[in-house]
Formats: structure tokens, C-alpha cells, sequence
């Protein structure tokens, strides 16, 4: 039985929102917020960490050009950047993507912790997150 296509090789140029030579970003088909992107590079690799220098040196410039996309269609108040690296971190499609979420103060009754809800029993585990005044 041959593999599943990858569906971030090849993307339809409609599914492309806006591009660099090296990735490219398309909405998250199921989003956490409205404009959650997806950045994604054109070569098929499975991590975070098996980028080139070249692609990593790209990748600065593209999270800037996907801010100012987002700043320009959603105007968030913030922004959560995530990357799942292997199965056991939630990845679930092989080829690397990084999750950019929009956020606004009104999305979720949570504010605190960010990133380390990741795992949820984990999440007061650092005091000095914990005691930012205006976070609980």
C-alpha cells in the first residue's frame, strides 16, 4: 500500500496566502482563532530541526512578513508561535509547519501560561509565570 502525499508538498498556488523562496503560508484548515496560519516551507522535511542555514535564515523575515499579514487582516493583540517536533508533541502531519496564532483579549478566559498549557498539569509549574500581575 503505497504512503499518504504529504498534503503540504505541492500546494495548490489558491491555498498559498502569501510566499518566500523557501516557505510559504496557508490558513490552518482547522483554526484555533481566526487567521491562524500555518508557515510552512516548500521542501519536505519532517522537523524543525532538519532546516538548512538557508531556510532558517529565511524564516526570521518570514514571520515578520506573516505578522504584518495578520496585523493587517485580524489587527491581534498578540500572537502564539508553535511548533509540534514528533508524534509524541502532537505533530501529526510529517512535514513541518509552524502554528501562528492571532490572539485578542477576548478570545479565551485564560491568559496565563501561553505555551505551557501545552501540558496542562505542567502549567503553574513555573512561579515567576505564575505571579505576572494581571494573569490570574
Amino acid at each position: 500500500m503505497p504512503p499518504e502525499p504529504c498534503p503540504f508538498c505541492d500546494p495548490p498556488e489558491e491555498k498559498i496566502l502569501f510566499r518566500s523562496f523557501r516557505w510559504y503560508a496557508r490558513s490552518d484548515l482547522h483554526p484555533v482563532t481566526p487567521g491562524h496560519l500555518l508557515l510552512i516551507p516548500f521542501r519536505h522535511l519532517p522537523t524543525f530541526f532538519d532546516l538548512t542555514r538557508e531556510e532558517w535564515s529565511e524564516l526570521g523575515p518570514f514571520i515578520q512578513q506573516a505578522k504584518e499579514y495578520l496585523v493587517r487582516t485580524v489587527a491581534p493583540d498578540g500572537y502564539n508561535i508553535g511548533v509540534n517536533i514528533g508524534r509524541s508533541a502532537g505533530q501529526a502531519i510529517m512535514h513541518l509547519h509552524l502554528h501562528m496564532i492571532p490572539r485578542h483579549w477576548d478570545d479565551s478566559g485564560v491568559k496565563k501560561g501561553g505555551v505551557r498549557r501545552s501540558v496542562p498539569e505542567k502549567e503553574e509549574a513555573d512561579p515567576a509565570v505564575c505571579a505576572v500581575p494581571g494573569f490570574r
